[in-house]
């Protein structure tokens, strides 16, 4: 049966199965002694003293089963309440987790070979539930009260934290300040970030990356480092810009940007697979891009 499956409902019926039994066996003992001492003048029956006009007071002394049983649940009790089952191994959050991580399990095994078509349109149902409401329908941050993703992930989003600053995943270097390079070295900087530092190789105009290399270990690597890594946690890794990562990064810690704070994700506990996808829909946007 599926119901025995569960530790805790088989718990349950076991409990509910012993107070059953002790409580039939109470009663009919009770109900024994009822109806031997209802008959006949026996004095034994009766409590010494509390006789008055021929009404007396028989004894009915508790059941010794009942009183070890008493105590057994007693002690029982103290084991559950304070060494036992709820304190030592069970909570509800935890239930919850084990429970999403067995349906995200199933989830990554029934869609691992998703094509990229297929995963650009998962990403944008997760997107369209999850993101929308502060980005927009069209990624494009409803006016600048979010964040642009049009530009995310790309060398154009690059730019834009060149120009402006970063704010808010939390590492040691604390705020990234506005660098007032030039258009042009900024866009030397994202070529080279985006073909030799993200797991991404990618970039639109490869002729600027050695360029973009020395304005980066001149400028970028006193936080980032030379490999771009963030120096085991002073700045962000540059490797997993783009990636999806990167994204899951985001959506655990939040961010709290220069226009408002995003909230942690983490609650939404998504797995690998809505994290690429989601990842695959936004690096499929096409927009203003620098």
């Amino acid at each position: 049966m599926q119901i025995l499956k569960d530790h805790v409902n088989l718990f349950t019926l076991v409990a509910a199965l012993v107070i059953l039994i002790a409580t039939l066996s109470m009663s009919s003992s009770l109900f024994k002694a009822m109806r031997e001492k209802t008959i006949g003048e026996d004095e034994k029956y009766y409590n010494d003293g509390h006789k008055y006009d021929g009404i007396a007071e028989l004894l009915n002394n508790v059941p010794s089963g009942w009183i070890v049983s008493f105590l057994v649940f007693i002690v029982w009790g103290f084991w559950y309440i304070f060494m036992g089952y709820p304190v030592s191994s069970y909570s509800q959050i935890g239930e919850y987790n084990r429970e999403v991580s067995q349906y995200n399990r199933n989830f990554e095994a029934r869609w691992k070979n998703l094509k990229q078509q297929d995963l650009e349109q998962m990403g944008q149902g997760i997107f369209l539930v999850q993101c929308s409401q502060c980005h927009g329908l069209e990624a494009t941050g409803l006016n600048n009260t979010a964040r642009n993703l049009v530009k995310w992930g790309k060398e154009a989003g690059i730019i834009e934290v060149i120009k402006q600053g970063s704010v808010g995943l939390g590492y040691q270097a604390g705020e990234m300040p506005p660098l007032g390079m030039s258009a042009e070295d900024a866009k030397a900087v994202a070529s080279y970030v985006m073909a030799s530092i993200s797991d991404l190789h990618h970039t639109k105009t490869p002729q600027l990356v050695q360029k973009g290399e020395t304005i980066f270990k001149s400028t970028c690597a006193s936080c980032h480092g030379q490999d771009g890594k963030g120096q085991g946690g002073l700045a962000v890794n540059l490797t997993h810009y783009g990636t999806p990562y990167f994204l899951k990064e985001v959506l655990d810690k939040g961010k709290k940007g220069h226009i408002g704070e995003m909230p942690s994700f983490a609650y939404r506990h998504f797995n690998d697979i809505q994290v690429r996808a989601l990842t695959s829909y936004i690096q499929s946007l096409q927009g203003d891009e620098e």
